[in-house]
């Protein structure tokens, strides 16, 4: 894999809670990687954003792009964050982020949706590679999706496509049903604990260990995951499903707890025809996705 031009790529991820950004070359490594908290407010995201490239540019002169995968529903034609979270992000919606780093260094800036960045790079890289059509779930404070069919994104006629976490479930919606911070707070509630004295990964420790109540809650969470996968099946008919977030680093644990589900939901023969995959990007996925998306790195073999 080459990059025509053969020049670096700065890459960022601006998330809810962290931003994430590197510098990465055309074979897609990373040169030097960075995590900052997360700015309160839009405006402040952006002034750290425009702090970091601007650093970055002493040592990567004359990049080929800046590629931003963010949170939010974006509008990938223009770079503008359509719609975020006011409760997480405030005044983050309207952000023009490409036109600001446009403006400021004269350089391509490329802007996609966190979980469409995420689901490019195992699509191109990962799990959902050689595979022609995939839809990635991303569990962890809520539920986020994204589908693909021959390498091109499912985006939707206002970029909202695949935002499943929102999809009407059992009288609630997807992600307050079975997200990972649910399963924090349901097993704390029944546990007489607070929620900052657990978390997924200790839940996953307990229920290896015996606990009957993290048992329960996990086994509760991956039927209803898997009644969502299945609703989403019958409208997509992805050949694999991947499941990201923190908690595809439980793949042994999950797996058959979800594809047991997924026997139940699913008729045999889109069942048959279905697979399961967990993410293989970590914290890397949204930056590399976001070049992916952007189609910066070219000749992907």
């Amino acid at each position: 894999m080459e990059n025509k031009r053969g020049k670096k790529i700065i890459c960022i991820d601006i998330g809810g809670t962290a931003i994430k950004s590197g510098i990465m070359d055309e074979n897609m490594n990373f040169l030097r990687t960075d995590v900052m908290d997360t700015p309160r407010g839009g405006a402040g995201i952006m002034d750290a954003v425009l702090e970091r490239i601007s650093e970055y540019l002493s040592t990567a002169a004359n990049p080929e792009a800046v590629c931003v995968s963010s949170a939010g529903i974006i509008d990938s034609d223009r770079g503008v964050v359509a719609e975020a979270n006011e409760n997480l992000i405030p005044g983050y919606t309207g952000m023009n982020i490409s036109e600001k780093v446009r403006e400021r260094f004269e350089i391509p800036c490329y802007v996609e949706n966190d979980v469409n960045c995420a689901a490019m790079a195992e699509a191109y890289q990962g799990v959902g590679r050689g595979h022609s059509s995939m839809l990635m779930l991303t569990v962890g404070t809520g539920i986020g999706g994204a589908f693909l069919e021959r390498g091109k994104l499912l985006k939707g006629h206002t970029y909202s496509a695949c935002e499943v976490g929102y999809m009407h479930m059992d009288g609630s919606s997807f992600e307050e049903l079975a997200a990972t911070s649910v399963l924090v707070k349901r097993t704390a509630k029944r546990l007489s604990k607070s929620c900052l004295e657990i978390s997924g990964k200790w839940i996953f420790e307990q229920a290896q260990s015996g606990n009957k109540v993290c048992i329960e809650e996990i086994d509760r969470m991956c039927d209803i995951l898997a009644k969502g996968i299945a609703n989403l099946c019958y409208v997509l008919n992805p050949e694999i499903v991947v499941i990201g977030g923190g908690i595809s680093a439980q793949e042994n644990y999950l797996r058959p707890r979800i594809e047991k589900g997924l026997d139940r939901y699913l008729i045999p023969e889109v069942r048959r025809k279905t697979k399961l995959g967990f993410a293989k990007f970590g914290n890397h996925a949204g930056m590399l996705g976001a070049c992916c998306a952007a189609g910066i790195l070219e000749n992907i073999e």
